[in-house]
């Protein structure tokens, strides 16, 4: 081979030692997926156990995890877990879906029109970054101590947030959709309907899904303060007769309920939008 001819050009080696999914954006698969999630909950709970079990932690600051179940089931036994479970998934189902039947329409609006963009988007920028607990003791005042104002409180910490996150969702469609509907004559209307929506759902799905997340925080405000019932105003009597047990056990059962919702919205996701997926 002459020294002027170029060299062929050769694979790049794969590096030794890499494993399946340890690249950027390398996937595993479900099965790996599920062992890893299951072995951080496992190893978690042994180091739990390990800490108590062996008295590094005093059990006035962390119960054992034998202590935390005993209660929980005692709570359950007497019906006080299922009046409380009952009473806070009413809430955050009210609250969260009254807040998303208006913020959804309300995102799509000024997502298309800059008119109502110029009118409303300033107006919820600002609210939304007035914090949800200064709104507790107003809350208080305008609707009294009942649900509705346990409502009002999810709401407020929910409604805003989804209106600009459902903005940025329908600004992502693209731009050429939109010229086709009006190259095929489409109405605006129709222009919404049949193709901004459809085509902005996927993000409004996963908006819906990390706003539903939030709302259960909102959720556990709204209970500590002015409530008779629910978990989160449970915790607050379990914190004034320092039941750290009960204190642990609501969390945990708030972490759980929050991980169910997340990954049931996650598996329907996959079946409502699976075009979109490509899955």
């Amino acid at each position: 081979m002459s020294a002027g001819a170029s060299e062929p050009v050769r694979p790049a080696k794969r590096r030794r030692g890499r494993t399946r999914g340890s690249a950027i954006g390398a996937p595993i698969s479900k099965r790996h997926f599920l062992v890893i999630s299951v072995a951080i909950f496992a190893g978690l709970a042994v180091a739990w156990w390990a800490a108590t079990g062996f008295g590094f932690v005093k059990p006035i600051f962390l119960p054992s995890p034998g202590s935390v179940l005993t209660e929980l089931f005692a709570l359950a036994k007497e019906g006080t877990l299922w009046v409380d479970l009952t009473v806070s998934l009413y809430r955050i189902g009210s609250g969260f879906a009254v807040a998303s039947v208006l913020a959804i329409p309300i995102g799509v609006l000024i997502g298309n029109f800059a008119k109502w963009e110029a009118a409303i988007e300033p107006l919820v920028d600002f609210i939304r970054y007035m914090p949800v607990v200064a709104f507790v003791p107003l809350s208080i005042l305008w609707a009294g101590t009942g649900d509705v104002q346990k409502l009002l409180i999810i709401f407020i910490g929910t409604f805003f947030q989804q209106v600009l996150m459902v903005m940025d969702n329908v600004k992502r469609v693209p731009r050429e959709f939109i010229d086709l509907g009006r190259t095929l004559d489409l109405s605006d209307l129709k222009i919404l309907m049949r193709i901004v929506v459809p085509s902005a759902l996927p993000g409004i799905w996963d908006t819906m899904r990390i706003t539903l997340g939030w709302a259960w925080t909102w959720l556990v405000l709204a209970e500590l303060v002015a409530a008779t019932s629910g978990l989160g105003y449970r915790i607050t009597v379990s914190q004034r007769f320092f039941q750290t047990n009960t204190i642990i056990g609501y969390i945990l059962l708030l972490g759980i309920l929050g991980l169910i919702t997340d990954q049931v919205m996650k598996a329907l996701e996959k079946v409502l939008f699976r075009q979109d997926r490509g899955t």
